[in-house]
């Protein structure tokens, strides 16, 4: 069988919210763009689906707000701390600047299709599903495009000026392309799992930690979206323990959930998010540019990784518009997008490390006791933000809005449909 070979100007490999709206972006600048993901669609229990204030922006400046508010999501617009005493507010969106005041939960699939929609109705753009790359194609040392795997099972190569890898922290392509990522160690994983949500219950975000513990509930509407945080590399050892373990460790961390711990079933209902965090300390080599987790895994502390993913397409898709355009790209357009990437992504792991090793590994360890339990002092910052509740708006503004938003170019723009 004859392998198929085709090119395109820029290839991106994975259709995640890094790969889905540099392709857009691109397709919108006149780049003729070809996104590859592996699976059939986007239909799969994604955990990363909060849409940030400054995606939110993002989304009105692309033309695309209202279609967004149309989709079925919840908003939260305070993150709190539970204690004896009841909960307590530390981050109040409603503070931050610029319009939208808020996080979006929203099923990752829905914000994909979203943009996969608005990428189809542009002429240069090109979605495969169901297409998993397999290896790079190289020439004397660069990068000339991938080879992949059809639906049907057979063979193809795409050939392109350049390829981006927006395939996650497993990222197969900067491993063949030989990118080393500078990896830091973290202590905690996660069990994620849902819980049913009652009327009365407290709405946003809220989480406790301490005593070798820590529990976060996201409000989804009429469930809790709910990590428990467990020492890293424990998963068999608490999964040995048996399934009544599980349900009084969520019980001693917020009693007013103990009678819906038994909803979950077993441990097939509870999925391991095993915690990364690493940067590489390259993004690129010539033909090959990484994005999002690919060049940075997030820990899932403040749930910004998709807002970063989404920032990093935004800046590259900027830059690299017009070099793709006029068949220049080079290794000095790509260092520019990693340049003006860098201190955001650095600052922003370096604040999830101290939060690792100062809050959550202390916790985990139980080296500090249960937050607001016993009649004990709250900690210093959590009651500033009770005394000085302005100060709330610090820890949302860093969450929701970031170092460095960046915002949609001018040839990416559009009105509003209709």
């Amino acid at each position: 069988m004859q392998m198929s070979q085709e090119r395109t100007t820029c290839s991106v490999v994975g259709g995640g919210p890094a790969g889905m709206v540099l392709g857009l972006l691109l397709a919108r600048a006149g780049v003729a763009v070809t996104v590859l993901e592996k699976h059939g669609d986007f239909l799969r229990d994604f955990r990363g689906d909060t849409v940030h204030p400054s995606t939110l922006t993002l989304l009105d400046e692309l033309g695309l707000g209202e279609e967004f508010a149309e989709v079925p999501h919840r908003l939260v617009e305070r993150v709190q701390v539970q204690t004896d005493e009841g909960v307590l507010p530390i981050g109040d969106f409603r503070r931050i600047p610029g319009p939208h005041k808020h996080l979006a939960l929203v099923p990752q699939w829905d914000f994909l299709d979203l943009l996969a929609d608005a990428g189809r109705e542009e002429p240069s753009f090109t979605l495969r599903m169901h297409t998993e790359v397999t290896g790079l194609l190289t020439d004397r040392g660069r990068v000339i495009g991938v080879r992949y795997r059809a639906p049907d099972g057979s063979d193809g190569e795409l050939r392109a000026d350049l390829t981006v890898a927006c395939d996650g922290r497993r990222s197969a392509l900067r491993d063949a392309a030989g990118l080393r990522a500078r990896s830091f160690g973290v202590p905690i994983d996660v069990w994620w799992f849902r819980l049913p949500r009652h009327e009365g219950d407290p709405e946003g975000g809220l989480g406790r930690f301490g005593s070798g513990q820590g529990i976060v509930v996201i409000d989804r509407g009429d469930y809790f979206q709910t990590a428990l945080l467990i020492r890293k590399g424990t998963d068999a050892a608490l999964r040995a323990e048996g399934i009544e373990s599980f349900r009084r460790r969520v019980t001693a961390m917020l009693p007013w959930l103990g009678d819906r711990a038994a909803t979950v079933a077993s441990f097939d209902d509870i999925a391991l998010l095993d915690v990364r965090l690493d940067r590489l300390r390259r993004w690129f080599t010539p033909g090959l540019l990484c994005l999002g987790d690919a060049a940075h895994a997030m820990s899932p502390v403040g749930g910004v990784g998709i807002n970063l993913a989404v920032q990093d397409a935004v800046a590259a898709a900027r830059r690299l518009a017009g070099p793709l355009r006029d068949g220049t790209v080079g290794r000095r357009d790509l260092a520019l997008v990693q340049a003006r990437r860098w201190l955001p992504t650095t600052v922003t792991q370096t604040v999830q490390r101290v939060i690792h090793t100062q809050v959550l590994g202390r916790a985990l360890r139980g080296d500090i006791p249960l937050i607001g339990s016993g009649g004990g002092r709250l900690p210093l910052p959590v009651r500033l933000l009770q005394r000085f509740p302005a100060l709330q708006a610090i820890p949302a503004t860093a969450v929701g809005i970031g170092l460095l938003p960046e915002h949609a170019p001018d040839f990416a723009r559009r009105a509003p449909a209709g």
